[in-house]
């Protein structure tokens, strides 16, 4: 059985482009890029081309890129490599961060003998960060860190990044902000300017590249502390030998991402809408409708449907979905996200999360569909058998 690919904001399919940049560098240019030999050389070429690629993605130079392992621990060097150069004030994150925001965002306010406290910023009920309850929160507490995602994984809803980056600028001219945009690049324009933030997180997996290749892009003026130290590698903000291939493969990633943003857009934007359109007349419930989304993100509750029963039924009849964030699956129980937008416990239950990519077909969308109904009609069927 031919399994039809639904979850492309867990991960993605490495593009074939991407792959065939990445083989050299495994074995015929296998060399270290700190060695000062000819394989160490070539090597260090290909990272700084990659660098350039990724830059230009953004609209940044390349020396404000610094290449990590993944987007945890880019978001992790920001909370804790800024907060380990400014003084103890107040950091304000919104309600629905990914965990890897969120954690050392509470870690840090638990740190023995220091004086950090965490603020949530609220979130409305389309799941938006609410601007003025956030110009008021940032008003009572001058704001030393502010990081608030540009568009939630699990919701796709769109956060008005640059206005709470202003509000929270206004309040302390000394603040740093940041914004985890992991999801919306290769879904949305992402330009690092625009957003008016001091860092951004990115991450190569999401965007048709390999896993274990991310980058933390960085304000020339933003002074940050390492979590790991050794031989100084990406200016000192990120020691450890290089994962060549994998930057190599960031890199094209990047660029063919800024190629195809707009045609992908508009493709996965009809698949969502006959999606979407199909759900709401089963009575389905679409989390976030009514907000500006990312254009291939669903996620949606059909009442009485336990969301996790009804992947385990998807993935049986040929679809793979999600019930809601693949990193943080390993923590079962209601979705923070949908917490914080006041959604029913009960439905919230009832989530599932559909997430399209460009190689998605309207046909697939249709059976998508029929296997839902089917589905739903077999499991309702059996309740009443029950009773």
């Amino acid at each position: 059985m031919t399994l039809n690919y639904f979850d492309h904001n867990a991960t993605t399919r490495v593009d074939d482009a991407v792959m065939e940049a990445m083989l050299p560098y495994f074995q015929q240019e296998f060399g270290n890029a700190s060695s000062r030999h000819a394989y160490g050389s070539t090597a260090r070429r290909a990272i700084d081309k990659a660098r350039e690629q990724v830059a230009d993605t953004i609209g940044v130079q390349p020396m404000q890129v610094v290449f990590t392992s993944g987007g945890s621990e880019a978001n992790n060097l920001f909370i804790r490599g800024a907060a380990d150069s400014l003084k103890p004030g107040h950091i304000f994150i919104s309600g629905i961060e990914h965990p890897c925001v969120l954690k050392p965002a509470q870690a840090l306010a638990l740190r023995s003998g220091e004086r950090w406290v965490m603020h949530q910023l609220a979130i409305n009920k389309l799941g938006q960060v609410d601007v003025g309850a956030a110009n008021e929160a940032l008003s009572v507490q001058k704001p030393a860190l502010v990081s608030v995602m540009l568009a939630n994984n699990e919701t796709g809803v769109i956060q008005d990044v640059a206005a709470v980056a202003e509000i929270a600028r206004c309040q302390n001219k000394d603040v740093y902000v940041h914004t985890d945009a992991i999801q919306g690049l290769g879904k949305i324009p992402v330009d690092f300017a625009a957003l008016n933030v001091h860092a951004m997180t990115l991450s190569a997996h999401k965007i048709y590249g390999p896993k274990g290749a991310a980058a933390l892009i960085v304000d020339k003026r933003l002074l940050l502390k390492p979590l790991i130290y050794g031989g100084g590698h990406e200016n000192g903000l990120r020691s450890g030998t290089e994962n060549v291939p994998a930057i190599v493969g960031f890199g094209v990633a990047c660029e063919l991402a800024k190629a195809r943003t707009m045609e992908t857009a508009q493709h996965v934007a009809q698949l969502c809408e006959r999606l979407e359109q199909g759900l709401t007349e089963m009575g389905a419930v679409i989390f976030g409708a009514g907000a500006e989304r990312l254009p291939n993100t669903c996620y949606f509750a059909l009442p009485d449907m336990e969301g996790d029963t009804l992947v385990v039924k998807l993935d049986k009849a040929g679809f793979a979905v999600a019930s809601g964030a693949a990193c943080s699956s390993v923590n079962p129980g209601q979705s923070h996200v949908l917490e914080a937008m006041q959604i029913n416990p009960l439905l919230a239950r009832c989530a599932v999360r559909v997430s399209l990519g460009y190689s998605n077909t309207m046909e697939q969308v249709e059976a998508f569909l029929q296997a839902i109904k089917e589905i739903v009609a077999a499991l309702r069927s059996m309740s009443s058998l029950t009773l």
